[in-house]
C-alpha cells in the first residue's frame, strides 16, 4: 500500500474516456510502476464564482485540519495496538482497506446531496471530523487519566525506599505494637549500615536492645525496624534525621493494604476495558473521517477545477501514487496532456516559472494536483 497519493485533475478538450486512454498508455510505457485510477468526483453544484473563490480559500486550512485529526487517530492506534501486544489490523472504511477506499472512491449521495451547496457539504465534513475530534481528547483523556493513576502506584510500589509504599515488605511479625512499645521502619543509606547498627540503640534511651532487623535493600537504601518505648519515638526520629536517616511514618494495617490491592486491581481492570473500547472507537472513527476526508477532497477537485478550467465542468480526475524517482516523469507526462501553452508559466522557481512561490499545498502546474499522505 502506498503511503502518498496525487489526485489530478486534467482539462477535457473531447472526451473524458479518450483523455483517460491516452493517460493510461503514456503512464504504462514510460512509468509503468506507478499505479493510476480514475477518481469518480460527481457533478457537484457550483454555484456563483465568488462563492468558489471564497470556498477555494478555506479548502487549504480545512484539508489540513481533517488530514491532521487523521493522522492524530491513526497514531492513537498505533500507541494503542503496541501497548496491547497487537499485530497492526489494516485500517477500514466500513471494512473496504483505505487504500482501495480511495482509489475506487464513490460518493455517498445518501450521506451528501450533490445538489446541496459545496459550502454546506464542506462545513458539514469540518463540522463532524471536529466533533469526532473532541470526542477523541475526552476519550484519550479519561483512559490516560486511569494510566496516570495506575502510573502514581507502580511508581510508589518500586521507587527507592525513601518513597515507595512500604506496606507489601512489611510482615505483620515485623512490627510491635502494645501499651508501651511500638516498631519504627527506619530508612537507611545503603553505605551506612554499619553506621545504622552501632548507634540506633543510643540515639535515644529506651530503645530495646538488638531489636533492628533488615527488611529490605535496594540499590539505595535498606529498611530496618527498630523498636522502642512509644514515649520516646519523637525524640528518636529527631536524632535519626541528624545522623542520616529517615524514619518513615508507617501503620501496619491489613484492612488498608487490602484494599490497596483491590484498588489497584480495578484500575488494572479499567484501563484494560478503557484501551479496548478507545482502540475500537479509533477504528470506526478512522473510518468515518477517512470518507469524510475523500468526500472533502472530492469537493476540492472540482472547485479548482472550475476555478482553473472554468465552466462547463469538463475535466478528468484521477489518483496516482508515483514512486518519488518516477515522480518528474509523471508530471512531464501530466504536463503534456493538458495542452496549454502557457504551461511554463505555471512551473516552480526552479524551472523558471512567474507563478512560483503562490500556492501552498496545491503545487504549481497547469493543471490541478494536490498530495494525500494517509500515513
Amino acid at each position: 500500500m502506498a503511503n502518498r497519493y496525487w489526485v489530478v485533475s486534467l482539462p477535457v478538450q473531447n472526451s473524458a474516456s479518450t483523455l483517460w486512454n491516452i493517460l493510461q498508455d503514456q503512464i504504462s510505457k514510460h512509468s509503468f510502476d506507478t499505479p493510476l485510477y480514475r477518481f469518480n468526483v460527481p457533478n457537484l453544484r457550483v454555484g456563483t464564482l465568488d462563492s468558489l473563490l471564497a470556498l477555494s480559500d478555506d479548502l487549504l486550512k480545512s484539508n489540513a485540519f481533517i488530514e491532521g485529526v487523521s493522522h492524530k487517530i491513526r497514531r492513537q492506534i498505533e500507541e494503542l495496538e503496541r501497548v496491547s501486544g497487537l499485530e497492526t489490523n489494516a485500517l477500514t472504511v466500513d471494512g473496504v482497506p483505505v487504500d482501495s477506499y480511495l482509489t475506487r472512491f464513490v460518493w455517498d449521495e445518501a450521506k451528501y446531496p450533490t445538489m446541496s451547496p459545496l459550502r454546506e457539504i464542506v462545513d458539514g465534513i469540518h463540522t463532524q471530523v471536529a466533533k469526532i475530534e473532541d470526542d477523541l481528547k475526552v476519550r484519550v483523556a479519561e483512559y490516560n487519566n486511569v494510566r496516570g493513576q495506575l502510573n502514581a502506584i507502580n511508581r510508589k510500589q518500586s521507587g527507592s525506599l525513601a518513597v515507595r509504599d512500604l506496606s507489601n515488605l512489611v510482615k505483620p511479625e515485623d512490627i510491635i505494637t502494645s501499651e508501651h512499645l511500638v516498631t519504627l521502619l527506619a530508612v537507611v543509606p545503603k553505605y551506612s549500615q554499619k553506621d545504622w547498627l552501632s548507634s540506633y540503640e543510643t540515639l535515644t534511651s529506651y530503645v530495646v536492645p538488638r531489636s533492628s532487623k533488615k527488611l529490605y535493600e535496594d540499590n539505595e537504601y535498606a529498611l530496618y525496624t527498630v523498636t522502642l518505648f512509644g514515649r520516646v519515638a519523637d525524640n528518636f526520629r529527631t536524632s535519626a534525621r541528624e545522623r542520616g536517616f529517615q524514619v518513615r511514618d508507617f501503620e501496619y494495617s491489613p484492612e488498608a493494604q487490602e484494599s490497596r490491592k483491590q484498588e489497584l486491581e480495578k484500575l488494572m481492570q479499567d484501563q484494560d476495558n478503557l484501551r479496548s473500547s478507545l482502540l475500537q472507537w479509533c477504528y470506526a472513527s478512522y473510518g468515518e473521517v477517512f470518507s469524510s476526508w475523500m468526500h472533502f477532497c472530492a469537493v476540492r477537485v472540482f472547485a479548482e477545477s472550475i476555478l482553473r478550467y472554468g465552466l462547463p465542468p469538463s475535466f478528468l480526475a484521477c489518483v496516482l501514487a508515483p514512486s518519488v524517482k518516477g515522480e518528474k516523469k509523471v508530471r512531464t507526462i501530466l504536463e503534456g496532456l493538458c495542452d496549454n501553452a502557457n504551461s511554463t508559466y505555471w512551473k516552480t522557481e526552479d524551472e523558471g516559472g512567474a507563478m512560483a512561490g503562490l500556492g501552498g499545498d496545491a503545487d504549481a502546474h497547469p493543471y490541478v494536483s494536490f498530495t494525500i499522505n494517509i500515513a
